[in-house]
């Protein structure tokens, strides 16, 4: 029950964004919306979202704790898969830039870099939205 009013309210969010944003950017927060809720079943406490770097060099989508681990989740949103998996989309230098705001998370909250894993999180807009969860996708 308590799954449906939170759908509910991700769909009345995506037509509010939608009036104010580019389709693409929209959809692309409702695919971090429903990887939220994902990673929330899953026990990941989700403690921040889209965390960038003041100076614009990088960001992360999705931040939470697994246990004692710090989580850095990146999500990839298509509306199908019919041009590969969205996880592909993920080049060097977007690594890179993850990276820089990973380290920069982990700093400030005095966790050390051993506890830090990433994670790729695909959405795919299906009915019902098709979710994969790739643990551990590189190393620090």
């Amino acid at each position: 029950m308590l799954g449906r009013l939170y759908e509910f309210a991700d769909g009345l969010r995506h037509q509010a964004r939608r009036r104010r944003w580019p389709a693409d950017q929209a959809l692309g927060r409702r695919g971090e919306d429903i990887a939220h809720r994902f990673l929330q079943r899953a026990g990941i406490i989700v403690v921040a979202r889209n965390y960038r770097l003041a100076s614009g060099a990088g960001e992360i989508d999705l931040v939470g704790w697994d246990h004692d681990t710090l989580v850095f989740a990146e999500v990839k949103s298509r509306t199908t898969d019919e041009f590969g998996a969205p996880d592909r989309a993920i080049d060097r230098e977007k690594r890179k830039r993850m990276l820089r705001a990973a380290r920069d998370f982990a700093r400030h909250a005095e966790v050390p870099w051993e506890k830090v894993r990433f994670d790729v999180v695909t959405v795919v807009f299906t009915t019902p939205p098709a979710v994969t969860h790739f643990r551990d996708i590189m190393k620090p």
